[in-house]
């Protein structure tokens, strides 16, 4: 069968091209991508190529699909899995295999023929035998997408800790009732943080969330309300350090957090950034770095004295596991998260080594790929002004008003019946 499909080749080598899949074998699985957000970790990957832990050595001689939060729908089915999984069935892939043998090994990274930026892909056992291969049961097909991102955010709430005098147990997640920032926190994994912040079952009673762009804020200001977050127990407070000096910022967040935090999650890799979140640290306090960077030498000053007497400890993660996706999933349809938040941007195929390339200089949250489509990146945004000559772009300007501003089921069934 042949696909197109993105497939990195070395640094900053990303091609769309029409390649060959060999026939499946009875331990693997054929399927169609309908949908995959772009995520910065593949403009790291992309950026470093080989020096990049996921990306392998020989990517030169052996091409790899780029794109690790898709969606879609099983084709056919090897005749080993046939008893588990069927033709037909939506899915999305935890694409952190965590494999014994090599635990850097990813899809989206590492293999030749799976990677969300394709329109067919084979599944390799190894997904299969990781149960890493999960079903999707929404009407959309987007929302499976942002399942992964979603995980990660889920991942990174449950690897917070705290401790207790005395005692050498770690108890795990943010502490419930305690006082949580988000710093550099407007963006599309800030905003879903927000969302489950707001919407697990381990609520802070003071979230403040921080980011320098005023503009970005107040869409997260409006899309997560101070009113909603009252309903759920949680004191919201937006905090626009623009034109602030670090010791102002400083001073400002520890007002609003009576003191101190209990737990700081930073969302840009940015050295003032981390060295105010140890800052403003309370007793016990975590600090989760969320935010890889590209630059493997990036480093950041981090009070030892507060280690060692204020029992201050850092975390980092990246990803989440099967467990943190299928929470995601499971509250995407009970309706307690709304990850459409993230979306900001709408494109097909052809603009995915473009924008790919260039995330960190494109504004908005996550750009929303439809294998199938050949649609510019487009923003949100634009689709009312579009519309005045566009029909297509008029009625998915509708469907988005009609949403709060948000891509929608509706939407995503306007664009795949265009044929665009």
């Amino acid at each position: 069968m042949l696909t197109k499909a993105v497939r990195l080749h070395g640094v900053r080598d990303l091609r769309l091209e029409t390649i060959e899949l060999p026939p499946i074998g009875d331990d693997e699985i054929l399927a169609k991508v309908v949908t995959d957000s772009i995520c910065m970790s593949t403009y790291k990957a992309a950026v470093l190529g080989p020096a990049h832990k996921r990306v392998p050595d020989d990517v030169a001689e052996h091409p790899t699909m780029v794109g690790h939060e898709f969606c879609g729908e099983l084709l056919e089915v090897g005749a080993r899995w046939q008893e588990k999984y069927a033709p037909g069935m939506k899915f999305t892939v935890q694409v952190a295999l965590n494999l014994p043998d090599d635990p850097y090994l990813t899809p989206g990274y590492s293999f030749p023929y799976i990677g969300g930026s394709a329109e067919y892909i084979i599944l390799p056992a190894c997904v299969m035998e990781q149960n890493c291969l999960l079903t999707y049961r929404g009407a959309d097909y987007f929302g499976g997408s942002l399942s992964e991102p979603m995980s990660c955010i889920v991942g990174t709430y449950h690897a917070m800790y705290h401790t207790k005098p005395l005692h050498y147990t770690h108890e795990m997640g943010i502490r419930e009732g305690g006082r949580l920032a988000l710093l550099g926190a407007a963006g599309p994994m800030g905003l879903g943080s927000i969302d489950y912040a707001l919407h697990c079952d381990r609520r802070p009673g003071t979230l403040v969330v921080m980011d320098q762009d005023p503009v970005r804020l107040a869409r997260a200001a409006a899309i997560y309300t101070v009113e909603e977050a009252a309903r759920q127990g949680i004191r919201l407070t937006y905090l626009c350090n623009a034109g602030m000096s670090a010791e102002e910022t400083k001073a400002e967040l520890l007002r609003l957090s009576d003191g101190g935090f209990d737990d700081v999650i930073v969302y840009a890799p940015d050295r003032p950034l981390v060295e105010l979140a140890d800052r403003v640290l309370n007793q016990d306090g975590c600090l989760n770095f969320f935010s890889g960077p590209a630059d493997t030498t990036f480093s950041a000053s981090i009070n030892f004295f507060d280690v060692h007497y204020s029992a201050h400890h850092v975390v980092g993660t990246s990803g989440g596991n099967t467990a943190d996706m299928q929470e995601s999933l499971d509250m995407m349809a009970e309706g307690r998260i709304t990850p459409a938040s993230m979306v900001t941007h709408i494109g097909g195929m052809p603009c995915v080594a473009e924008t790919t390339l260039n995330q960190p200089h494109i504004p908005g949250g996550k750009k929303l790929i439809y294998t199938h489509s050949n649609l510019p990146l487009t923003a949100i945004a634009d689709f009312a002004e579009l519309g005045k000559t566009d029909p297509l772009f008029a009625r998915l300007a509708k469907s988005v008003a009609a949403h709060s501003g948000l891509w929608n089921r509706e939407a995503e069934e306007i664009l795949l019946q265009s044929g665009r």
